[in-house]
C-alpha cells in the first residue's frame, strides 16, 4: 500500500469514526451532557478549580493555581500557532452529514485546544494534589469526548492535542522542582 493510499484510508477512517460520535449526540439527553461538558471546559471549570485551590489551600493553592495558569498560557500559544498552521477544516465543514452541536470557538479543527488544554490543567493539577484525580480524569475524558461528539473535532484533534497536552505537562512539571507526578 502506497502512502497517498494509507493517507486516504486513515482519513476516511477518522471521519466515519467522528459521524458515529456525532450521531450519537442526535439523542437529546447526550447532547446535553457534551455540550455543558464543553462549555465547562472552554474554561469555566479550570477558573473555577484554580480559585477554590486558593482559597482552600492558600499560598500551597495559589502555587499550584499559578503553575496551572503558566501552563495554560503555554498551552493557549502552542494551540493558535498549530490551528493558523495546519489550518484543517472542522468535521461540519467537509461533511454535511456531521453537525456542529455546539457553535466551534474558531475555524480550525486541529488541535483540540479544549482536549489539550483539559489534559496539561489535569496533569498539573494531579501532580499537587493527586486527590482530585477521581475529579480530573473522567472530567477530561468527557471534554475529549465531547468534542468529537458535538462534531467540532476529528478523533486524530484529539488524540493529538492529548499527546501535546501530556507533554506539555510533562515539560512543565519537569520544570517545577518539587512537584511530580511519580
Amino acid at each position: 500500500m502506497n502512502r497517498q493510499t494509507l493517507h486516504k484510508r486513515l482519513i476516511a477512517g477518522d471521519s466515519g469514526w467522528c459521524l458515529r460520535a456525532n450521531r450519537w449526540a442526535e439523542r437529546g439527553r447526550s447532547r446535553s451532557y457534551f455540550a455543558w461538558i464543553s462549555r465547562l471546559g472552554d474554561g469555566v471549570f479550570w477558573y473555577t478549580l484554580m480559585g477554590v485551590l486558593i482559597v482552600l489551600d492558600g499560598m500551597d493553592g495559589l502555587f499550584a493555581s499559578a503553575h496551572m495558569a503558566a501552563t495554560g498560557v503555554i498551552a493557549l500559544t502552542l494551540y493558535k500557532l498549530l490551528k493558523r498552521w495546519t489550518r484543517r477544516p472542522r468535521p461540519f465543514a467537509l461533511d454535511r452529514r456531521i453537525h456542529a452541536w455546539v457553535a466551534p470557538l474558531d475555524e480550525f479543527s486541529f488541535p483540540s485546544g479544549h482536549t489539550l488544554h483539559a489534559v496539561a490543567f489535569s496533569l498539573v493539577a494531579m501532580a499537587h494534589y493527586p486527590m482530585l484525580a477521581w475529579l480530573l480524569v473522567p472530567f477530561t475524558a468527557s471534554v475529549a469526548a465531547s468534542r468529537v461528539v458535538l462534531g467540532l473535532h476529528y478523533p486524530s484533534d484529539v488524540l493529538a492535542a492529548t499527546g501535546i497536552g501530556m507533554s506539555l505537562a510533562g515539560v512543565s512539571l519537569w520544570m517545577v522542582p518539587g512537584v511530580t507526578l511519580f
